[in-house]
């Protein structure tokens, strides 16, 4: 487990994303090597004109730019971070009011803290608090070019939405799209009966007294950059953590995204395998076991490890032939007993584990065979071995048109399939029975020419029918 303490003056030591570095960096040189994700920070700033009153003893707009630049600061040598800055309420004066006062001014990119200082150095206050529609066009400024990459909003605010907007709506929009995690907003000196108002925005923190201020500035990135750990139990028939090697799936339960993909497995010490992920989102889980396995609503805690449980419990299906090797390359269908919909297709001889549970089967051959309530045991391998086939060989005098069927009895008779009607030499693989095949030659154009002839497919033996 890999958490940060931060305190602004030793900030450049390492947090968060450098403890992902130096975790993964343990790791042999012979497994691919982790790549942490980016971490992006839009930094959201109030520059409305409520910003240049006093906050107990100094200006708010001095306070909060102070303390954020500090954080720049500190941040600025992180490779793993990057920086952008948007104002609102910083380009028209009140009265009017303008609702569209907001401009990305220090777009992401490399090497840009410097200018990210020099503008939060030479802010005015002067405008409205346009906090939706400054959300609202803060999705368009990450830049889409990045495949690993977590996106942060930090709004700074000294006050609610005074225009038409609704910042809940706005964050809701960007966090189901998956544009963002979920935002973090740091109110400077708000009556705590406002809380509910940014509650719905993101992670909100009040800071009620100016000495607070830095404190809570602190908290924000610190969540914002940390990492935490957790473990998934796969858990067999008996509660206990054993089953392993399947592929794992975290989804983010408000979006949808696939955040982490990852096979589950045992440690060298027993046990199950530790993960470092991010805590800032709420995750469903696919186990995909035969069936697959949700878990939902999974939380994690920042600086705690958080177990994750799954009942899995699984046992082992093999289909072969007797006293052979034939339909080595044959896929059959497993069902879950009861269902129509094909769960799996699952080749002849190879071992695929399943849920302990009953299954049906259908193996497509010659006649097709139907197996019901299979049962599936916890850790047992269950073997199913069909008979060998026979081979029939139909000999024409000429093409023509037929069918196989399959004698049950001498008052029951079942379709097996129709002979190819432009060949006059064909084999086919049966199973061990008796059977009826019927044909007339396609230039006979007569129905009285039609040939009917019985014959017994014995296991590993071979027939051959003459259709003249």
């Amino acid at each position: 487990m890999c958490s940060v303490s931060i305190n602004l003056n030793k900030l450049k030591s390492g947090i968060g994303m450098i403890c992902l570095l130096l975790f993964f960096n343990s790791y042999s040189q012979n497994i691919p090597k982790y790549e942490p994700p980016d971490t992006r920070i839009l930094f959201v700033f109030d520059a409305s004109q409520s910003m240049a009153g006093y906050w107990e003893k100094n200006r708010k707009i001095d306070i909060a730019r102070k303390t954020l630049i500090s954080i720049i600061d500190s941040l600025e040598d992180l490779t793993n971070v990057s920086m952008a800055l948007r104002l609102y309420g910083h380009q028209s004066p009140v009265p009017p009011q303008n609702c569209n006062d907001t401009r990305l001014e220090v777009p992401f990119g490399k090497n840009n803290s410097s200018r990210i200082r020099q503008e939060l150095r030479f802010i005015v206050p002067k405008g409205t608090t346009p906090i939706a529609y400054a959300l609202k066009m803060g999705a368009k400024d990450f830049p889409a070019d990045c495949d690993n990459c977590r996106n942060i909003i930090i709004l700074i605010t000294d006050g609610i939405e005074a225009c038409e907007g609704d910042p809940c709506a706005e964050s809701y929009e960007l966090q189901k799209s998956g544009i963002v995690l979920k935002p973090f907003v740091i109110g400077i000196g708000i009556d705590e009966g406002f809380k509910e108002t940014f509650d719905c925005i993101g992670h909100y923190y009040n800071a009620a007294r100016e000495e607070k201020f830095d404190e809570v500035m602190e908290v924000v990135i610190s969540q914002a950059l940390n990492a935490t750990s957790a473990q998934v139990n796969l858990l067999d028939i008996h509660g206990n953590p054993t089953e392993t090697n399947v592929n794992m799936t975290f989804f983010d339960s408000f979006s949808g995204r696939i955040i982490y993909n990852f096979i589950h497995t045992i440690n060298h010490k027993g046990n199950p395998d530790t993960l470092i992920m991010d805590h800032l989102l709420t995750y469903k889980l696919r186990v995909h076991t035969i069936p697959p396995v949700d878990v939902d609503n999974i939380k994690l805690t920042v600086g705690k490890h958080t177990i994750i449980g799954a009942s899995t419990p699984q046992g082992t299906l093999v289909l072969k032939t007797k006293d052979g090797h034939q339909y080595r390359d044959l896929l059959y269908i497993v069902r879950k007993t009861g269902s129509k919909n094909t769960l799996n297709m699952q080749y002849m001889y190879k071992e695929e584990k399943y849920l302990v549970g009953e299954y049906d089967i259908e193996v497509p051959v010659l006649p097709r065979i139907f197996l019901n309530n299979v049962e599936i045991k916890q850790s047992h391998i269950t073997t199913i071995e069909i008979p060998r086939p026979g081979i029939l060989t139909l000999i024409k005098a000429a093409t023509g048109y037929g069918s196989i069927y399959h004698r049950i009895s001498n008052k029951q008779e079942e379709w097996v399939c129709n002979i190819d009607s432009k060949v006059k030499h064909e084999s086919l693989l049966l199973q061990p029975g008796k059977y009826r095949v019927t044909f007339r030659a396609q230039n006979a154009k007569l129905t009285i020419y039609t040939v009917n002839k019985t014959f017994e497919i014995k296991s590993g033996g071979s027939v051959a029918v003459q259709l003249y």
